[in-house]
């Protein structure tokens, strides 16, 4: 493999650093926890809508689905069920737990040692699962799974942010989210595949085969390095300095290791971090990464994604067109999501963001209005075209996400905290897109089953929100280094330079242009 060259920008000036196969070798292992976290999203939705699953763990709706005649009730509440809802969203409670361990041994032990923990979690989980005998065994694996979805999206993002050249760090991180859309497409696969088998134990392989992506993970957690932000962090000074070499593939590398020697003295100088988050300054930064999270979820893309199967059976598709329907949005999910890394670095945040709210809105309120027409309480008079193109419409909205709120809603939070607080923060953004996920899994089919189509429209009205949002808050940060946010990003900006006024932030700004003194670090 070739290393490719770039001029890497510093406050001083530039210095040549290139991609080498060190860096996307660990950047691929890393972003294995994604694929690990998009096929537990993938795989619930499948296995709740097949028969023996159900039959098995869910009775009762298992008979609502199989003898329709037997119930009055609307079609859009045919998998209305509490604790199945409970099944898909317990991962996510469990996840926001462990979010807030993995934020002490992601600053304490590493980015690399974190993934590794949850690489175990991720493989005690499918045990679990796949040999489940009963609906406590059940939720116990997701419950490990989760715990393993807290730690990997704790590490992950900060990892591949780290180890990325400033001019591709987009494009680098986004990988995370990709693998996480390929996850959703691998589930969706296993199983449209799981669901012809005959005997009853299909939804066992789809629930088992999530232990390949958990081996994947803890054997390459093992293998990398650590990034030389985490090293130097934790005062293995040499050791930092030598990753950084072999990852720039380059000796000339003091200027970036002066700045993160910097950085890494003033991150020390602050003992609480999460208090620390709450100051004046670095108020803009967690505003940004809060309303990502929340809006990331009210989007409604988890809500297609954890029950696409469930929610094309409700429209009136048959069992297997469900699946595949769910596969074709897998997809182009995947397809997407790479248009993004392509083009992230390039147009930059804000236009993805913007252009991507415009297409989810139109597309959202095009499918309440279909199934408000078409499909009724006691008809599901959904006609081939009409299906055909309520797939078009959901494929819409999935390919938007998939280039702009679904990778830059974890990117973003991870390139704009500074050192001090950016385990802390990450943290914060993991818990809070846990905590939603969690909302939308529990209550998603409640909401189908009471306010029907309705609820398209209230997740349109979300998505006008949020790009209202984006359209005046949010500030663009493509090629900017991390170690230069606050002058170039935050203290350029309308509102939030005025966070930054009496910046007390030590690291001598005003002794010195480059924004800190590398000569007393030596």
């Amino acid at each position: 493999m070739n290393a490719r060259r770039f001029s890497s920008p510093t406050p001083g000036g530039q210095f040549e650093a290139m991609v080498t196969p060190i860096v996307i070798i660990s950047c691929i292992m890393a972003a294995t926890g994604g694929f690990m976290f998009g096929y537990d999203i993938g795989v619930s939705g499948g296995v709740t809508s097949m028969s023996d699953f159900l039959k098995k763990f869910f009775p009762e709706v298992y008979r609502r689905i199989s003898e329709p005649g037997l119930s009055l009730e609307s079609n859009y509440c045919k998998y209305h069920s509490e604790v199945l809802q409970l099944f898909t969203s317990s991962l996510y409670l469990a996840g926001l737990t462990a979010t807030f361990f993995a934020s002490y041994t992601t600053r304490k032990l590493g980015r690399r040692l974190t993934m590794l923990i949850a690489g175990v979690f991720f493989i005690l989980g499918t045990v679990f699962n796949a040999a489940a005998q009963d609906l406590a065994m059940l939720i116990i694996g997701r419950i490990l799974l989760g715990s393993g979805v807290g730690f990997a999206n704790q590490a992950s993002p900060l990892f591949l942010s780290e180890m990325a050249p400033t001019n591709i760090r987009g494009g680098l991180n986004i990988s995370f989210q990709l693998n996480i859309t390929v996850g959703i497409l691998f589930a969706n696969l296993v199983n449209y595949g799981t669901a012809q088998i005959t005997g009853g134990w299909g939804w066992r392989l789809s629930l088992g085969l999530a232990g390949i992506p958990a081996v994947l993970l803890t054997v390459g957690a093992l293998l990398i390095l650590d990034t030389p932000n985490s090293l130097i962090e934790r005062g293995r000074l040499e050791e930092g300095k030598a990753v950084l070499r072999k990852i720039w593939g380059t000796n000339d590398i003091e200027p970036e290791y002066l700045q993160l020697v910097e950085a890494s003295r003033v991150a020390k100088e602050v003992k609480h971090p999460f208090k620390n988050l709450l100051k004046r300054r670095n108020q803009p930064q967690l505003i940004i990464a809060i309303a990502l999270q929340i809006f990331h979820q009210f989007a409604g893309i988890n809500a297609v994604m954890f029950y696409a199967p469930v929610l094309f059976n409700t429209l009136g598709f048959g069992a297997d067109a469900s699946l595949y329907s769910a596969v074709i949005t897998g997809a182009v999910n995947v397809l997407s999501t790479i248009v993004s890394i392509y083009s992230v670095d390039k147009v930059g945040r804000r236009f993805l963001l913007l252009e991507a709210g415009v297409q989810m809105f139109l597309s959202q309120v095009i499918i309440a209005i279909i199934l408000g027409i078409k499909v009724k309480d006691h008809s599901d008079d959904l006609h081939k075209g009409y299906a055909v193109f309520v797939v078009i419409m959901v494929c819409t909205f999935v390919s938007a996400f998939a280039w702009s709120w679904g990778p830059l809603g974890w990117l973003i939070p991870s390139e704009t905290f500074p050192l001090e607080t950016r385990s802390a923060g990450q943290s914060v953004a993991v818990c809070v897109n846990l905590l939603f996920m969690f909302v939308i899994g529990q209550t998603f089919l409640s909401m189908l089953c009471h306010v029907k189509y309705g609820i398209f429209l209230f997740f349109s009205g979300w998505v006008l929100i949020m790009s209202i949002f984006i359209l005046l808050l949010l500030p663009e940060t493509k090629n900017i280094p991390i170690e230069e946010m606050t002058e170039r990003v935050w203290k350029q900006h309308w509102l939030w330079k005025r966070f930054m006024d009496g910046d007390d932030h030590v690291v001598g700004q005003n002794r010195h242009k480059n924004g800190f003194d590398p000569t007393s670090r030596l």
